[in-house]
């Protein structure tokens, strides 16, 4: 099995950042870069609604300038000794962005943590992993939150 490029998506929620273990693993075991991907998730491209885009523009421009410096600062320990991360942020739909990151840098497998949304957001938006897991065009690892892993 060849696996030279890894994508992993990252929300800053706890079953992201419990996922990243397995990411950086991966990324040493065979060598290989890793891509850290934050998408600043667009709701106007998933409700229609439409917002004054002067505003929305800026408070967009700040949410993607906050998580470039929340992919430099949250990560720095457990990327040390990688030699080839690259850190993307984009704007858009989560599971649509993942999966077009992944055709274009010809990924070979993500890996995604469960688990981020809760709630009204999960009812609102889905399952970004879920959807991930059932449209990527590569092998997707999925980690789950320890309390929710079968117990033996």
């Amino acid at each position: 099995m060849k696996i030279e490029r890894i994508l992993f998506p990252i929300d800053f929620s706890e079953g992201a950042m419990n996922a990243l273990d397995y990411a950086v693993s991966l990324s040493k075991e065979y060598n290989a870069k890793l891509y850290l991907l934050h998408v600043v998730h667009d709701i106007s491209m998933t409700s229609g609604w439409q917002i004054p885009h002067i505003r929305i523009d800026e408070l967009y421009r700040d949410m993607e300038e906050s998580a470039r410096k929340e992919l430099e600062k949250c990560c720095m320990e457990e990327l040390k000794g990688l030699k080839d991360v690259e850190k993307i942020v984009l704007r858009g739909i989560p599971d649509d962005e993942i999966l077009k990151v992944a055709r274009d840098k010809k990924i070979d497998v993500i890996v995604i943590g469960t688990h981020g949304r809760t709630g009204i957001d999960r009812l609102l938006f889905g399952s970004t992993a879920e959807k991930v897991v059932r449209k990527a065009p590569c092998p997707v690892l999925s980690v789950r939150l320890p309390e929710y892993r079968l117990e033996k």
